[in-house]
Parts: C-alpha cells; sequence; structure tokens
C-alpha cells in the first residue's frame, strides 16, 4: 500500500470506527455534550441522529469510552431485533443469570432484579443502540416498557438511540408517541463544513503519522468537500482512493485530478451535484471544476 510512499505509520481513511481518530468538531462536540449532560442527568431517553455516514457509530463509541466505572454500558449494534430477542441481548450485555430459558415476563424480572443490584452499588446503566432506525415499532415499544424500571429516586436504566432521519419518522407515528414523548435530550449530527474537512484531512493524517508538508492541494480538498457533501465517511473513501492514485503515478501530493478520478470511481459521490455547486462557486471552484470536466471527459 501507500503507507512508506507517504511517510505514514498507518491507513489515516479507514471507514472502520476508531476512537482514536475522533475529533470534536462543532457538531460532535455538542453531540457529544449533550450525551455526557443527559447521561449525568439521569434522562430515560436520548437521542442522536445523522445522514448515513456522518460519524455516529464513532460519536457513540467516543462517549462509551469518555464514561467511568461509575457507569455500566450494555451495547447494541444491529437492533432489527423482535422483543424478546431485544431483552435476551440486553440481559447478556448485563451479565442476568439464569435469562435464556424463561419467559418473557420472567426475563423482564431478571432484568430488574440485575438493574435493582447495580443501583444498590449507585451505578448508573446505559443501554446505547446503534442504528436504530431499524427497530421494529413493536421493539421501540418494549423499550418504552424497560424505560419504566425505576425506584422512587431514579431511572435504573437509560436509553440512548444513534440513527439515522428515519428514526425521527418512526418516532413521529402516532403508535409510538408515548415513547417520543420521554425523549428528554436529542442532537442531529452535521456534515463537515469546508474549513472542517481541511481540519478532518490534516487531523487523520497525523493521527496515522504523516509529518510532512500540505499533502492535498486547495482544489483537491475543494473537490473533497463538493463530492462528499461534507459526510466524514465519503471523505474517508475519496481520501483512500486519490491516496492510492497518487502513489500509483509516484507523487508525494494529492491533487485535483485525483481526487477527481476517486470521485468518478465512488457511486456515492454524486457527479451531478458536484457539477451544480462548482458551477455556483468562485474561481478556485471554476479551476476545479476545468479539471473535473477534463476528467470526466476522459472517462
Amino acid at each position: 500500500m501507500y503507507k512508506a510512499h507517504f511517510g505514514l505509520r498507518e491507513i489515516p481513511f479507514s471507514i472502520t470506527p476508531d476512537t482514536s481518530y475522533f475529533f470534536s468538531f462543532a457538531s460532535d462536540q455538542a453531540a457529544l455534550n449533550t450525551l455526557l449532560i443527559a447521561a449525568g442527568n439521569g434522562e430515560g431517553f436520548i437521542k442522536i441522529t445523522g445522514e448515513v455516514g456522518t460519524g455516529k457509530t464513532l460519536l457513540c463509541r467516543k462517549f462509551m469510552a469518555l464514561l467511568d466505572s461509575h457507569y455500566v454500558t450494555a451495547y447494541i449494534p444491529n437492533p432489527m431485533l423482535e422483543p424478546r430477542s431485544l431483552m435476551l441481548a440486553l440481559a447478556d450485555e448485563l451479565a442476568c443469570p439464569q435469562a435464556r430459558d424463561i419467559d418473557q415476563h420472567q426475563l423482564l424480572k431478571a432484568i430488574n432484579l440485575q438493574l435493582l443490584n447495580l443501583a444498590r452499588q449507585d451505578r448508573r446503566v446505559l443501554l446505547c443502540i446503534d442504528e436504530a432506525q431499524a427497530l421494529p415499532l413493536e421493539t421501540l415499544e418494549a423499550l418504552r416498557l424497560l424505560s419504566n424500571l425505576e425506584t422512587e429516586k431514579r431511572k435504573l436504566l437509560q436509553i440512548v438511540l444513534f440513527g439515522q432521519p428515519e428514526l425521527d419518522r418512526k418516532l413521529a407515528r402516532s403508535e409510538i408517541r408515548q415513547l417520543r414523548q420521554r425523549i428528554g435530550f436529542h442532537y442531529q449530527l452535521q456534515p463537515l463544513s469546508a474549513a472542517e474537512v481541511k481540519i478532518y484531512i490534516q487531523h487523520r493524517l497525523q493521527v496515522a503519522g504523516y509529518r510532512g508538508g500540505t499533502l492535498f492541494s486547495p482544489a483537491a480538498l475543494h473537490l473533497l468537500r463538493l463530492a462528499s457533501g461534507g459526510i466524514p465517511r465519503l471523505l474517508n473513501m475519496l481520501a483512500h482512493k486519490a491516496l492510492l492514485l497518487g502513489y500509483g503515478q509516484g507523487v508525494q501530493r494529492v491533487t485535483l485530478r485525483h481526487v477527481a478520478a476517486a470521485a468518478c470511481d465512488t457511486l456515492a459521490a454524486g457527479r451531478k451535484r458536484i457539477e451544480q455547486k462548482m458551477l455556483a462557486g468562485g474561481t478556485l471552484l471554476l479551476t476545479a471544476l476545468a479539471g473535473w470536466m477534463w476528467y470526466a471527459a476522459a472517462h
């Protein structure tokens, strides 16, 4: 690969969530602050939404990593589960004894007993559910029932939902309005701005061990922002492909044409949207458009 060529210790633009690459941009830091404040206040339901690729899973992992031993966390990455399966998954995460071969009523009692035991140890329990837009309606209702578990002083279980905007549409349905009313804190992640894209690229390169000069040209960074829409996952894909192309050509700097080639090779980049945005831009973007159109015509 290109690590040695560019003086990197590791691949900087992997799409696998890695908390060592987390950077507190405005939107991410606001979401993280919301999570930490809500967890400290003992709110029953917390919701974080964002478009595909905006970093919800990375945020979730960073949030859990920041919690001290006062908290017990349960993590469910794939919530397309019917109610009993969800409760079994939670029981497994909480190490509930003898929770496997019992009916749903007894299962709920076992979870409640374990939560009470943890509460006596002055520990808070957080259930973090990723991809929450995939939760079936009956499972969302089961979550609401789980949120009813409480003492006279506080909730025994806090539930954090991380999901795409489809989650909001699902929660808007009248049959689960009781759950919607229990969401005390919520935040919507935003794409990175043009200035943040530049910092994002530099940050990931530095974490990966890069110590050289400016690796991506200004025009390349502009096209990265346009082609990705500021979505971190797309940024990673495009930057990785552009580095591969630079390595293949034996050059030490990623240019507009490398990013244009990467964008043409990435379905999610949205060629028509790129062309429209660059036509509406200034001199630098018109220069970028010329390079983009050159590559598109050649391919």
